[in-house]
């Protein structure tokens, strides 16, 4: 495996300058600034390299986006030809190019039957802006223009717009800039925190129960749909029980309310399945895609729409008054083709399913499941969660466990890999091409940093 590059500055020329010009995300700038930007410079596989030539093991495929891993010379050479041919052109004025086509096209084979069309975007921030224009859309033609209220979860995430922000349900996002009208919230699935004495089965049935109560407070003739991750991701990598997925859809169908999944995580092979909701088996009405669709090379998003809505959209809309000056855009979709074709063709998804996922889920619980800071193991495929608990019988969690989460954190990047802490939960996704040998040095070092943090409060 090769080095880094030789720096061309040094790290504290590149953090001042960083400090002086770069609002950073979800992170107090005045105490970034103190401590100094992370300055990494190359990728290559599951590894990153830093501007003082430390690697890491990359744990969360950048923002569990880097499904093929850094460094992949046929994406690179995709970008490289259609930027050549075609660099730019939009979909406006009655035109089209062969690149979004015939992305469409094996999209579309990779998809369910039950979807037919799509609405390109730059991300799934955007995506998620363009499924509420949509979804209103489709009531005003088939003549109910007052269904337009969005239900969504507290603690899920849909994006970081002023609309997508508030579909998700983080109260610290919805302070900065308030909220907009006609969106609701009910309760995430998160069993092992709000479960109390249920079982979860029976939790995951109250969960969902909460949106048919919902539903019937708002009035089913004003519910436009229900937006949810299959399993969610900034919120804490937290799965539902079940129960609770095939009880959602029986309401939704129950009081024709659109249940609209947001597979921006999910999607693309990260459970296993091409896309989440085909594990927990339901039918969503549209799906948010982004992040893996490029390996998150260069940006793109997307909104798909089953035929139910699509069809209404295209045979009795007239002009549909959305677009993006980027939407379809050739280059990224020339990578999304690219994209989609690897993890087709080197059975990567397949791979993940029967082999790799299976291999991780394994190794986290024959080495987390006695830990004496680990109250729980979540996950399927190439994705799971540590959950840390102050008492694993009664599930008490700590009171500053998102302090906890966020040191053990810190002390991973110390011991060369790069997890993620949310609430009291320690988060990974890697690469879907990553090896055998590489998800033992993923658990290895977890293992690392959960002693660390372990022995810090006292516990080992």
């Amino acid at each position: 495996m090769t080095m880094p590059m030789t720096p061309r500055r040094t790290t504290a020329d590149y953090q001042a300058l960083d400090a002086a010009h770069h609002i950073h995300a979800f992170l107090d700038q005045k105490a970034l600034n103190a401590e100094g930007a992370r300055v990494i410079v190359k990728g290559e596989g599951l590894y990153l390299w830093d501007n003082d030539g430390q690697r890491y093991l990359d744990g969360m495929s950048g923002l569990w986006c880097t499904c093929l891993g850094y460094g992949r010379k046929d994406l690179n050479a995709a970008a490289a030809r259609q930027m050549e041919q075609l660099a730019y052109y939009n979909l406006f004025f009655h035109t089209t190019h062969p690149a979004v086509i015939e992305l469409s096209e094996l999209l579309f084979s990779l998809l369910p039957a039950h979807y037919s069309h799509a609405i390109y975007t730059n991300s799934g921030s955007e995506a998620n802006e363009a499924l509420i224009r949509t979804v209103r859309r489709f009531w005003q033609i088939q003549g109910q223009p007052q269904k337009k209220i969005m239900i969504g979860r507290w603690n899920g995430y849909h994006g970081s717009t002023l609309a997508s922000a508030a579909l998700g349900g983080m109260g610290f996002m919805h302070e900065m800039g308030g909220m907009i009208p006609d969106v609701a919230h009910i309760d995430e699935p998160y069993w092992y925190a709000q479960g109390g004495d249920l079982t979860p089965a029976e939790f995951g049935r109250r969960c969902a129960l909460q949106l048919e109560a919902k539903i019937l407070e708002l009035g089913a003739e004003n519910v436009a749909g229900f937006i949810a991750e299959p399993f969610q991701g900034a919120g804490g990598m937290i799965f539902p029980p079940e129960s609770y997925w095939p009880e959602i859809q029986r309401i939704c169908r129950q009081y024709d309310v659109l249940l609209c999944a947001d597979e921006v995580i999910g999607g693309f092979g990260r459970t296993g399945e091409w896309f989440a909701h085909q594990h927990f088996d339901f039918q969503p009405d549209t799906l948010t895609i982004a992040k893996g669709l490029t390996s998150g090379y260069i940006p793109m998003g997307g909104l798909v729409l089953s035929k139910r809505i699509a069809s209404a959209l295209v045979d009795e809309g007239g002009v549909f008054a959305h677009g993006l000056t980027y939407s379809g855009h050739p280059v990224a979709a020339a990578v999304a083709i690219a994209t989609l074709k690897a993890l087709r063709d080197e059975q990567i998804v397949t791979r993940v399913k029967t082999d790799t996922g299976p291999y991780l889920q394994m190794l986290l619980r024959e080495t987390f499941s006695e830990h004496p800071l680990v109250g729980d193991i979540q996950g399927v495929g190439l994705v799971a969660a540590l959950q840390f608990a102050e008492d694993k019988a009664s599930r008490k969690r700590f009171v500053n466990e998102g302090d906890i989460a966020w040191r053990c954190r810190t002390l991973g990047f110390e011991e060369g890999l790069i997890i993620r802490s949310t609430q009291g939960r320690m988060i990974m996704a890697p690469a879907l091409v990553a090896t055998h040998a590489e998800l033992d040095e993923l658990v290895d070092k977890t293992k690392r940093a959960v002693d660390r943090t372990a022995q810090e409060l006292g516990l080992l």
